[in-house]
């Protein structure tokens, strides 16, 4: 059961890519998605292998080829297994690697707790988003946080129904939030870029919006439910903590 879930959810990922790209271009093994308004953005900016029929020694070049002028390289290689072929090859290319963990929702979905989180809109979101991008980034300049927090946009097309939840504080700011991506007919929901703004961290509210993506998935008919976290990062036992289980991984390749 778990390596059919992940097959669900790397094509799920596959597919939401491709949905939020203004273009894409194929390659042996897989695609890479371009969106020439967010060009300092690298997701929106990247190449994504979700085959196993590449060459691992040539994908380093590959990427070279297809990302051409832009200052930086990424590529996401969705098979954990076949990511693992790959890490010699691309640090030889001075690559960076990253493994991401996918954790699976095993847990009961948690009860309703008053309404705390809401439906957002972007206005709502920009001006928390920019401060975490700035204080993730310190030496980006303005024109590439202000892509990093206008993509946004470009998520809502993601998936079937896309949605961005919020938490508020006491003075009306939005404290917490996450992007809920939901397919009820194929039984999927991804919940990502789970953030608390800096000022509110610690008071519960990353705890009230993952617990309502949750119910949302669930209410949606989403018996699938997950999230991508970074493997050597605290947040995954945060995650385990609430009902989250790994049950595979994948790899990032970065290069500027």
């Amino acid at each position: 059961m778990p390596d059919d879930e992940l097959q669900r959810i790397n094509a799920f990922l596959a597919g939401s890519a491709r949905l939020r790209a203004e273009r894409t271009v194929e390659l042996p093994g897989g695609f890479a998605v371009f969106d020439d308004r967010f060009a300092g953005s690298w997701s929106n900016n990247q190449v994504v292998v979700d085959r196993t029929d590449a060459d691992p020694a040539a994908l380093p070049g590959l990427v070279d080829e297809v990302m051409g002028e832009r200052p930086f390289r990424v590529a996401a290689v969705l098979d954990g297994e076949f990511g693992m072929a790959c890490v010699e090859p691309f640090r030889r290319a001075g690559y960076r690697h990253s493994t991401y963990l996918v954790m699976l929702h095993t847990g009961p979905v948690p009860a309703a707790d008053g309404g705390a989180v809401e439906e957002v809109d972007l206005e709502a979101l920009r001006r928390p988003l920019a401060a975490s991008w700035r204080a993730v980034l310190p030496d980006a300049d303005e024109d590439v946080v202000r892509q990093l927090v206008d993509r946004r946009e470009a998520c809502r097309r993601g998936a079937e129904d896309v949605r961005f939840l919020g938490a508020r504080a006491r003075d009306g700011a939005v404290a917490a939030w996450a992007d809920l991506y939901l397919e009820p007919a194929r039984g999927i929901a991804q919940i990502e870029d789970l953030m608390t703004a800096e000022a509110h961290r610690r008071r519960g509210h990353a705890d009230a919006v993952l617990a309502a993506a949750l119910r949302r998935a669930a209410a949606a008919g989403c018996g699938t439910r997950f999230l991508i976290a970074e493997s050597d990062d605290w947040p995954r036992d945060w995650y385990a903590r609430r009902g989250f289980e790994v049950i595979g991984h994948s790899h990032g390749f970065e290069r500027t």
